[in-house]
């Protein structure tokens, strides 16, 4: 999968909590994100791959099967590029993120106002992961909440909380509508 973000917003943490979330189920994972001279607020891409099997290709992912936007002014044809499965971004409208991505297969969640809803501030890492885990169920809800938690934790407990909490309403939000969305894009 590619995550697309901007600098400061969590992308690279995104992937890699999906990647040790997937470890502990028994994958094997690999995260790494592009760098060039990003700097906060610039465009960044980061890359995860999960797989049942050892992991020997480290090259970029050209054809992912998702593309997973944190930002919702990045959302365009670009993100896109290649794609092969489904698109999951933060943005409070479907038909809209559709009209950009000119994608057919998206799915949407307003990340940017969960997350200030409990963070109290417009990081949407921890969202948009709860939300790509709700809508593929690659990784327990359980073992998410659990990887989450530890990853915040070091840095204050009320934060890794509240993250949990943001990944948590994310995954609830995006579960309670996906078979639905799979099954009208089958049907189309």
């Amino acid at each position: 999968m590619r995550f697309h973000g901007r600098g400061g917003q969590g992308v690279v943490t995104a992937a890699d909590i999906l990647a040790v979330a997937a470890f502990k189920e028994g994958y094997w994972t690999l995260s790494f994100p592009m760098f060039g001279a990003e700097k906060r607020g610039g465009p960044v891409v980061s890359y995860l791959k999960i797989s049942e099997s050892k992991i020997n290709d480290r090259d970029e992912i050209y054809e992912p099967d998702y593309a997973v936007v944190l930002d919702p002014t990045i959302l365009s044809k670009d993100v896109v590029n290649g794609l092969k499965g489904w698109l999951i971004a933060n943005y409070p409208d479907l038909e809209k993120a559709k009209e950009k991505t000119k994608w057919e297969r998206t799915i949407t969640i307003d990340a940017t106002k969960l997350a200030l809803e409990i963070l109290g501030r417009p990081i949407t890492n921890t969202a948009m992961v709860g939300a790509f885990a709700g809508f593929t169920k690659i990784v327990k809800l359980s073992t998410l909440k659990e990887t989450i938690y530890e990853w915040f934790e070091k840095k204050n407990e009320e934060i890794a909380k509240k993250n949990v909490e943001v990944a948590e309403r994310a995954y609830r939000e995006v579960e309670k509508y996906a078979d639905k969305l799979r099954s009208s894009i089958k049907t189309a």
